[in-house]
This record gives structure tokens, sequence and C-alpha cells, in this order.
């Protein structure tokens, strides 16, 4: 678990980073191309991505390169990862460029503890050696390969979810922003207890908390390793409907936007389901599950009526076969 610990002054320097930032989702793309995880969510993206790879021997050799230096479980490196707020990847790939040498060099020293490195790492810290330079073209040719197809539903991805946190902020404040996080992460003021795979606490001592929306970030939030840096917090994205387009965004995404597709989807499934049912299936907050669910019962996609406590939902025929009609396209 990792334990943020804020102060007064923290909790008035929240920020929600409202584009994706590149590299993280370079790395975490770089890591779920390396695994089995999400069949759903990622299996046809990573099909792509091996077709890709298998006619293009460069961009192969590139993500060969960067998958040495991102395993996919335990330490990665934390200069690969600056947080930029504008500039997209080369403004990003201009900060790694001026990483100090001895970050640089402490970083890949405790990635060597676990993970055998090549001999070009050894050339990155060293004033005027080609290994920055071959790192930061490795980046940029594996950005390519691995986002550039997927870029415009990344950003889609993200920016429903910040439009959603965004209406929780106005609504309920930054303690309501800070609860939307379940079930990735509880609010027990004043500390912020993340599911994380090791135990650590993060002390934010007036710096804020930056958090940051992830496409390629999957089943738990992610974070800096080193204390000392600006404090961010990586968290996944919406999950997506089980009957998702694969490589193009379907008609029910553009039309609703991803959350309020995830929602329609999955009350569209079975026996109708209680708000918390639908919040904990989508992976959204209550407040967020009960603001979309409105939005479609006011548009004639999903019908709602109580039983005893609890107030179900299930998809009316229109929401039917608005699903339906995207399944056929599909199909």
């Amino acid at each position: 678990m990792l334990r943020i610990h804020f102060t007064s002054r923290d909790l008035q320097n929240i920020r929600i980073s409202r584009r994706p930032q590149p590299l993280w989702e370079l790395i975490c793309a770089t890591c779920r191309s390396a695994t089995q995880q999400g069949p759903l969510e990622f299996g046809a993206w990573r099909r792509s991505v091996r077709e890709r790879l298998a006619g293009n021997p460069a961009a192969n050799q590139a993500v060969s390169a960067l998958r040495t230096l991102v395993p996919p479980v335990g330490y990665i490196p934390d200069f690969l990862t600056p947080s930029v707020p504008e500039g997209g990847l080369p403004a990003a790939l201009e900060e790694v460029r001026a990483t100090p040498p001895d970050r640089l060099r402490r970083d890949l020293a405790r990635l060597r503890v676990t993970t055998p490195l090549p001999p070009w790492t050894t050339e990155l810290g060293r004033p005027g050696s080609r290994g920055m330079r071959l790192l930061t073209k490795v980046l940029e040719d594996s950005s390519r390969a691995l986002l550039e197809p997927r870029w415009d539903h990344i950003r889609k991805a993200i920016g429903d979810d910040v439009d959603t946190r965004s209406r929780v902020l106005l609504d309920g404040g930054v303690r309501a922003l800070l609860e939307s996080l379940r079930p990735l992460a509880q609010w027990r003021p004043p500390v912020l207890e993340v599911d994380y795979p090791t135990d650590r606490d993060l002390r934010l001592e007036g710096r804020g908390l930056l958090l940051v929306p992830s496409y390629f970030c999957w089943g738990r939030p992610t974070a800096l390793a080193d204390p000392t840096l600006g404090p961010v917090l990586v968290y996944p994205v919406t999950a997506r409907p089980l009957d998702v387009v694969p490589e193009n965004d379907s008609r029910v995404d553009r039309l609703l936007g991803r959350t309020r597709a995830s929602v329609l989807t999955e009350v569209a499934r079975g026996r109708p389901r209680s708000t918390s049912e639908v919040a904990s299936a989508v992976g959204i907050a209550l407040p967020s599950a009960s603001y979309q669910l409105t939005v479609l019962r006011d548009g004639g996609l999903v019908t709602s009526h109580r039983e005893g406590q609890h107030v179900r939902h299930s998809a009316t025929p229109i929401g039917h076969r608005l699903l339906d009609g995207d399944r056929a396209r599909l199909h």
C-alpha cells in the first residue's frame, strides 16, 4: 500500500493532468505489450503491435531496447517519466535529455539490481556520449509504434475521465475528488491509501499532488519511486465495455463518450443493476455513476425503478438498439 500524507496546503494544490502524458503512456504501454494483462482491453492492440513490429525492423529494435529499461513488474527508472503540462512528446524528450547525470546513474544502478542492462546504457550520463541520443531516439520510435495508432482514442478516454473528475470536484470539492478514486484508493483524512505493490509512505509536505489519468496504466495506480521528485499519482482511466472496438472508436463511444457508453453497456447486461453495482463494474465513483445514469435516463436510454433500498437500472429498447447497431457494424 502507498500512503500519501496530505497537509492543508497540499489539499489546496491538487491538479489533474488534462492531457495524456506521452512518456507515462509509453512506459505503461511498453509494460502492457510484454504481458497478457487486460486481454479484452488490450488484446487487439497487442496483436496489431506485433504485426506492426514484424513489418518494421527499426521499430521492433527500438521497442526491444526500451523493454530492457522497462520491466513489466518492479522498478522503472523515474527519469523516463517526466511530467510536462504542455508540449507533448518533444517537450517530454527534452526533459529526459536534461536529466542530471548523477540522477541517471542512480536510477540505472537501482534498476541494475533486478534487471540486466545492455552495454549501451553505460554511456547514459557521460557528457558528449551517444547514449542519451540513442535513448531519446528509442523513445521516439517506440512511441510512434505503440501509441500513434491509438492516440486519438487515448486522448478521448483521458478527456472523458477528466470531465467526470472535474464535475465531481465542482459538485463536491476536493474530498469528493479524492473519494472518486475508489476502489483504486481510499481517502482516510489526511491520508490517501492507494492500492500499490509495495508498502511505502509519501509525504507531500506542501508540494501538492498531480493526478495523471492514463489509458495504458492497468489494475492499480503507479507513482515515482523517488519521494524527492514532484509528487505524481498515475491511475487507470475507466475500463471500457467488453464490446469496445479494437482499433477504432465505436459509434456509441463517439456519441455518448467513453464513460457513459460503458455505463449503458453495463446496464444492458442481464438483470437490472444497482447504482453501486454499475459504479463498481465500470470502475467509477458512485456520484459519477449516478450522474451518468441520470443523463442516460433523461435521454431515454435507461429506465430506473426502486426495489427496497436500492434503485435498479436497465437499458430501454432504444438503448439496446443503439448497442446492437454498433455490434452489428463491428461484425
